[in-house]
């Protein structure tokens, strides 16, 4: 298949076209991942007091919140969660007595009602769900449960596409997604809606990786690094259509039919865009692979031999490369399992940072819009960085660079006063712009340093552990209640971590990629003379036992 490539282009005019048509879904996906900022709209909020009725506003005199409200001194300001027990002084009351005269400092009580703030967000669905005060940690759970789906979603969808193809399970997957991404706006249930919140996550995992692995499969090898961070572009494009979406629609039910609804675009994508001619080969089904190859030489107007094409559909001898590999035998050997480990670590430091900065925009204070535009904003030069320094400097310094500056950018608001919104928010971007670096880069890195037998196992369970950082960076957040910039000193103490860990990895550029379970053991070993041989004759052992 790769000479093929080579003699029509590997990223010719038909790779082109159907790259674009298949990352054009990567917008909708990555408005429904950033969604719950708007959604969810953190919304100030407090007790709602005995004699004000269901229509209250917000507003309150502050002689009455003095004499209704305890003093918060951590937080400086009255607490919203917590109001003075009036006994059953004012159960009859319909409106508000002229004056209290109740002096502060009497007992106090949790909230039996709320009252919100929708000067800022009309609606949201903390206000509909009440998630707030002892309920807060349900809005953090929302999203994990999200992300939960994704982690399935993952490994289902995946499987499933090497099962059954991946064009039938992408138009599955998004079929899914519309319905539930329409069908979550009605349900008036908490839990229900969360439920729904896990099949989303799932279904979307379907529509990113299939159509992901799709157009990687349409290029040559030579252009699989720009076409890999060019898809994550599609993703920052869904940044901007969120933004501007949620400025424009009042409704956080409307907004979610409106990030859900022009998926149905591509429902016709069944008959535009053609099954993977790679996978097609693998099942044995020459004449349909045949009939993709052709029609991709004539588009880039670049006929090629009857010959070259015979030789790019013969199915492949798996007994050329051995047996192939499983998930326990990425930890079987010393060094294998060690470049396991730390490849897991980054991916989950990468996954966590990533999206709880995404997530915390509307907790850097400011303008919330404004704040989440800059965050997808800096991913464009992160994406062009990218670009460039991969297949000049290498894989591991940009990683690494890449991580620790971010993690010393987060950091750093440690010191920023937090009535310096502008600095807090510059430094949180810096630390958002390397961050989005360092996570298109391991993608590149773990594909390179996983032998070819355990790289689809590799890649894949790597990609289940950044979800388990992705759901639990929401929690990381509920910890602004305490002091706003923990969340930051956080990701930036993983990041930093990360990023130094990231230099026991060896380098892959320029070098022969390892392909069976040896190769993957003695890549980047650093070990001489005696040991080294003795090593090496202890895995021809393992390696013979386990072929046993």
């Amino acid at each position: 298949m790769e000479s093929f490539l080579e003699k029509i282009g590997e990223f010719g005019w038909y790779q082109r076209r159907m790259f674009l048509l298949l990352s054009l879904p990567t917008i909708i996906v990555a408005m429904q991942k950033l969604a719950w900022v708007f959604l969810g709209a953190n919304v100030d909020h407090r007790c709602r007091l005995p004699w004000e009725g269901p229509n209250a506003t917000f507003a309150i005199d502050p002689v009455e919140a003095n004499a209704s409200y305890p003093w918060n001194v951590k937080k400086k300001a009255f607490d919203r969660c917590l109001v003075y027990d009036f006994g059953d002084s004012y159960d009859n009351f319909t409106e508000s007595p002229e004056v209290i005269t109740k002096s502060p400092g009497g007992v106090s009580m949790p909230c039996s009602a709320n009252v919100y703030d929708t000067s800022k967000y009309a609606t949201s669905a903390v206000i509909d769900y009440d998630l707030v005060c002892s309920r807060a940690w349900l809005r953090a759970t929302v999203q994990s449960v999200y992300m939960a789906g994704m982690l399935v979603g993952s490994y289902l969808f995946g499987d499933l596409s090497d099962r059954f193809g991946r064009k039938p399970v992408f138009l599955a997957a998004l079929l899914l997604m519309v319905v539930v991404g329409v069908g979550q706006a009605a349900i008036p249930d908490y839990y229900a809606f969360t439920t729904a919140r896990f099949v989303l996550g799932a279904s979307l995992q379907g529509v990113f990786l299939v159509s992901y692995v799709m157009a990687m499969e349409l290029v040559g090898k030579k252009r699989r690094v720009l076409v890999g961070v060019l898809a994550q572009a599609f993703y920052t494009l869904g940044y901007f259509t969120t933004a501007i979406l949620a400025m424009n629609i009042g409704s956080w039910r409307w907004l979610q039919v409106a990030m859900t609804l022009p998926a149905v675009l591509f429902l016709p994508y069944y008959w535009v865009i053609p099954e993977s001619s790679r996978w097609l080969v693998t099942k044995g089904r020459g004449v349909e692979a045949r009939a993709t190859l052709e029609k991709a030489s004539r588009v880039n107007k670049k006929p090629v031999a009857e010959e070259v094409i015979d030789d790019a559909i013969q199915p492949p001898d798996d007994s050329k490369d051995g047996a192939k590999g499983n998930f326990l035998d990425l930890f079987r050997h010393p060094n294998l399992r060690k470049k396991t480990l730390n490849l897991f670590f980054n991916w989950m430091v990468n996954s966590a940072v990533y999206y709880g900065l995404s997530l915390n925009t509307s907790n850097l204070g400011g303008n919330d819009y404004i704040n989440f535009m800059i965050s997808g904003a800096v991913e464009l030069p992160a994406h062009v960085i990218t670009i460039l320094l991969l297949d000049r400097v290498g894989r591991r310094p940009p990683l690494c660079v890449s991580m620790i500056l971010g993690g010393v950018a987060l950091l750093s608001t440690i010191l920023i006063p937090q009535d310096m919104t502008i600095v807090l928010v510059t430094m949180a971007m810096m630390g958002k712009l390397c961050i989005t670096m360092s996570y298109a880069i391991i993608y590149v890195f773990s594909a390179e340093l996983f032998p070819t037998v355990v790289r689809n196992v590799g890649v894949g369970s790597s990609s289940m552990l950044a979800r388990v950082g992705g759901a639990l960076a929401p929690y990381v957040n509920l910890l602004t209640e305490y002091w706003r910039p923990l969340p930051l000193m956080i990701f930036g103490g993983m990041s930093v971590t990360a990023g130094i860990l990231s230099l026991l990895l060896p380098e892959t550029l320029d070098k022969t990629l390892p392909e069976t379970i040896e190769d993957g053991e003695r890549f980047g070993r650093k070990t001489s003379g005696l040991r080294e041989d003795k090593e090496d004759n202890m895995l021809e052992n393992l390696t013979e036992k386990d072929n046993n």
